[in-house]
């Protein structure tokens, strides 16, 4: 197995200048933070769970139990 350098030839190479540099305009420009990564949200904040839903599911559990609970009771009686 013959081993190939993975670096590019300087001479070789599209874009560099003499000494190895690169010139202006050749590279892309500076990413920018993740903070301007996107527009912001504010049409759809998050604000957790709305009051109905959250009734309905805990009502739903107290049921569950009690049936549970009184079926419990039934059984060791």
């Amino acid at each position: 197995m013959s081993y190939v350098n993975p670096d590019p030839e300087p001479e070789r190479s599209t874009g560099l200048e003499p000494g190895g540099g690169v010139p202006p305009g050749e590279t892309p420009p500076a990413e920018s933070s993740m903070p301007e990564a996107g527009p912001r949200e504010t049409h759809n904040p998050a604000k957790g769970w709305a009051k109905g839903p959250l009734t309905a599911i805990l009502v739903l559990v107290v049921l569950i139990a009690a049936f549970f609970l009184a079926y419990a009771l039934i059984l060791i009686l």
